[in-house]
Formats: structure tokens, sequence, C-alpha cells
């Protein structure tokens, strides 16, 4: 009998002015201590006030840690544990995009464990985590990571990028208010909106996808798919905010348990290499991904197409599945984002090494309803370079 496992965050709130739930919820670990991990630039336009005054109101000790970047290194992540450590913090509050909140999670976790990051890697790590550390709250500011909702923390290192996963490192609680990622610009609205979508489509053609992640992946698309245009063109449109937000939950919900696959392995280089946004290098690669693997999930590729918002009742299949394909890049291309390497800056020459090391994302690849090999790999970046869709010969 073939079963799933599915996994979920304890506690969430989600809905516009959730964040009212927080000093309600932190109340309960009655911390000394707090430490809010969180991006400068919300630090510098004030939105990080919204967190730390009302805490600070019922005299709590508060300690805004603003020392990340977008795609943070594994030295990032390796000061933050030590700084972590040497404070001892009672609770750990993570604000901002996935990277504030990968590295909240980090920080709590590995916080009460010994060594250093670089041991709990996933593809090089010898340490196991066997310890559920601190205490985490996660408030995203923008709708795309769901990285509220996983269990995984990502760090760039030299070329690639890896991960440090355990259960332990879910949040004890998530709160999604839509209110808060008005203020995010249009490009970055683009960039984590197709990321949410990327996720969402990978995790219903994943192997391991069951009719729970089928559900929430269709619904995260149709509400992402509707609006994600809407949110980019006026970021004030309360409606488009709030179905981006959950869109973007919910996808998280449904690839933390079904996965993400081919297009999360070759962007992972990209970013790597060429400090990419993880939003603009699942994009630009999500049709040319989708497009070489069409033949194995054909018939999932149906449903995706009516879930963006397109009809397949007078399609055959097969040309929903190849329709399915042009949606996805027109709505990347609709909001902005570029639709080829080129257009990226990347030259034909990084070709070879971005296929080493998308070849050593085992982890992410083994979810792909297609096998794709060495040789696969190589072509579909070849495509996204030349910005033409291609499949297995």
């Amino acid at each position: 009998m073939t079963h799933s496992k599915l996994v979920f965050t304890p506690l969430c709130y989600t809905g516009w002015g959730s964040l009212s739930q927080l000093v309600p919820e932190v109340e309960k670990y009655q911390p000394k201590k707090i430490l809010v991990v969180t991006d400068p630039v919300l630090n510098d336009i004030g939105l990080v006030d919204r967190v730390t005054f009302p805490l600070q109101e019922k005299g709590y000790s508060i300690d805004v840690y603003t020392d990340i970047e977008p795609e943070p290194p594994l030295q990032i992540g390796e000061k933050l544990v030590a700084y972590t450590r040497e404070n001892k913090f009672d609770l750990v509050i993570g604000l901002g995009g996935g990277s504030a909140m990968d590295l909240a999670k980090l920080a709590a976790v590995l916080s009460v464990h010994k060594g250093t990051v670089e041991s709990y890697l996933n593809l090089t790590g010898t340490n196991q985590v066997d310890k559920k550390g601190l205490p985490k709250i996660l408030i995203p500011t923008t709708s795309g990571t769901g990285s509220e909702v996983t269990n995984i923390s990502v760090l760039s290192l030299e070329s690639t990028k890896d991960v440090v996963t355990h259960d332990y490192l879910l949040a004890d609680v998530a709160i999604i208010d839509p209110e808060l990622t008005v203020t995010v610009p249009p490009k970055v609205t683009a960039a984590t909106g197709i990321d949410a979508l990327t996720h969402a489509v990978e995790a219903y053609v994943s192997i391991n996808a069951n009719p729970v992640t089928d559900g929430l992946a269709l619904q995260a698309m149709r509400l992402i798919s509707r609006s994600i245009r809407k949110a980019v063109l006026n970021g004030n449109d309360k409606q488009a905010r709030i179905d981006m937000s959950y869109g973007s939950y919910i996808a998280g919900l449904a690839f933390f348990n079904a996965g993400v696959a081919g297009v999360h392995a070759l962007a992972y280089p990209l970013g790597g290499q060429f400090h990419i946004a993880h939003g603009d290098s699942n994009a630009v690669l999500l049709p040319y991904v989708m497009g070489y693997i069409r033949k194995s999930c054909q018939k999932r590729m149906v449903d995706i197409l009516n879930a963006l918002g397109e009809n397949s009742s007078y399609l055959s299949e097969k040309e929903a599945s190849y329709q399915c394909v042009e949606e996805l890049k027109r709505l990347v291309a609709d909001v902005g984002i570029p639709t080829t390497l080129g257009e990226f800056g990347i030259p034909e020459s990084a070709i070879e090494k971005l296929t080493e090391d998308g070849v050593k994302q085992k982890r992410l690849l083994a979810r792909s309803p297609m096998k794709l090999n060495k040789e696969d790999i190589r072509t579909i970046y070849q495509s996204a370079f030349q910005g033409i869709v291609t499949e297995p010969s």
C-alpha cells in the first residue's frame, strides 16, 4: 500500500491584519531575550518597528540582527549561529523574505548544537540535527518562498547551494499577513510570485504528489495566476496582495510535502554562480524544464493549464500540454522577468559548469517525473540560453 507523510507547521495565522496575533503568541513562551532576524531594508523603511514596538511595549528585550543578504552565503549562516549561541536568546523571530526566515530557522536550531553550520549541510555534512532548539516565529514580508512552512534552510556555497533540513527547523508559529507585502516593489513581487507558482507546479508533477498536495497546488496556481499581474502593476491592490499571500502559503504547504524537482535543481547553480535571485532563477527556467519533461506529465499539465485560467475543453491532451508550456513562458514575460539566460548576462560558456553543479542536486532531481541525466540538464540550460523550448530527441 502506498502511503504519504504529511507535515504541517503547528500553528499558522493568515489574512489581513494577522500580525496582531504576534504578541499573544510570544507571551506563551515568556522569553526574556528575543532575537529578530530581518532584512536590512525592512529595518530602514520602518517595517521592523511593526514587530518590535508592540513587544517592547510589553517589556521584552529585543535584539534586531540585520547582517544578512539575499541568497545568503554559508559564512553569513556561520556568523549568525555563533552570535545566537553567544547571546543566549530565548526565542527567535524571522521577519522578511526567504533568506531572513531560513537564517532564523538555522539560528534557532543550531544555536543549541555544537559544530559548524557546514557540518550539518545535506550534501556534505557529517553532523545530525537532534535537538529542537529555540522557539521560532516566522513572518514573511513577500509572497513567494514558502519558507515559513518548510523545514529547510538554504545556503549559497562557492558555485551552488546546499541546505540544512530537519523537521526541527519548522516554525512553531507562522504569521502570514498580506498587509506586510504592500510595500514590496514590482520586481520583487514578480520574482517571488513566480517562485511560488513554481513551487505549486513542481509539487503537482512531483513523483511524491498525493491528493492532499494536489488540491493545495492547484488552488495555489489559481490564486497566483489570477493576481500576480495585478500585484506587479499595482502593489496597493488589496485583493491581489491577499490572493498572492494565500497562494504563496498554500504552495509552500504543497511543495514542502510533495517536493520540488528539476526547476529548483537547475536554479540553484544559477544563484550560486551568478547570484541571480532565487525567484528569477526559477522563473527563467520554468518553461524550459516543463517543456522538456512535458511527455512525462502530459495529463497533469492539462490540469495546470486550466488552473492558470485557460480552457483545455477543445484541445487534445497533447495540445493542452504544449499550450501549458507557452502559458508559463507568457506569464513570466508578462511580469517583466527575462525569459533567457542571456538576458541575465550569463555567457554560453557557463553552461558546462552549470550542468556539473546541477547534476549534484540529487535530492531535488529524484522527485522529477522524468529522470534527468547530465545530458538532459545540459540541453535544458542550452534551451534557456537560446530561448527555445526543446524536448528529448
